[in-house]
């Protein structure tokens, strides 16, 4: 019986580390071009439509899969509300780990991709080897026992490197404290969407999904 549970829990293990490196794959992506089963449909809260026009985005992050609905978001900026005042105690777009009001509007007066009024959720891709930790002169960025990186405040220098270093510019400098911050996966600005435009599924649900559907996404 023993041994049973042991190659049960190995088993479910295995499965879903397959899960997590399948949406590796397309993490920070829309999942345009996807047939998506109807029960990770219903883990989403999402629709066929909305993935076909690629409104729906995924990241495949250590503690589950982060679902960003563009459709959803209303650009109310509660998450980056929510996000600074757990993690800051003050609000601050410029400080918050989920980027939505930088997607607005840029300098020129357009959209970040060019259309006006373009906005969305976007956050730390959490990368198995990153950018940010690797540029770190000091190693002031680190993995926590499930993957998720920290910056620890003690060591960082408030040099910028990380900054630079992150090809979706996701490091951010606090200009008073002079330290480096990151998402965390705290859940915050999940809990403060008032429109569910960003969900975070536990791997375990979302294997079990794919299971029932008994076909692979991609």
């Amino acid at each position: 019986m023993l041994e049973e549970k042991k190659q049960g829990k190995f088993d479910k293990m295995i499965n879903q580390e397959v899960t997590r490196r399948r949406f590796m794959k397309i993490s920070g992506k829309s999942l345009v071009g996807l047939t998506v089963s109807a029960s990770l449909l219903s883990l989403f809260g999402c629709t066929q439509e909305q993935v076909d026009s690629g409104t729906v985005g995924v990241w495949a992050t250590p503690t589950g899969l982060l679902v960003v609905n563009q459709d959803k978001c209303t650009g109310c900026q509660r998450c980056e509300i929510n996000c600074t005042l757990v993690n800051d105690g003050h609000v601050s777009s410029h400080m918050s780990r989920i980027k939505m009001t930088r997607n607005i509007m840029d300098n020129d007066g357009h959209g970040t991709y060019q259309d006006d009024w373009v906005y969305f959720p976007d956050t730390c891709r959490q990368c198995e080897e990153p950018w940010c930790g690797e540029a770190c002169p000091v190693d002031a960025i680190y993995a926590d026992d499930k993957g998720v990186k920290w910056v620890d405040e003690e060591k960082c220098v408030g040099c910028g490197e990380c900054v630079k270093a992150c090809p979706w510019d996701m490091c951010t400098l606090n200009p008073e404290t002079e330290k480096s911050s990151k998402c965390i996966l705290c859940g915050a600005c999940v809990d403060g969407c008032p429109t569910s435009a960003l969900k975070i599924v536990d791997w375990d649900e979302v294997t079990a999904a794919e299971q029932k559907a008994r076909k692979p996404i991609n």
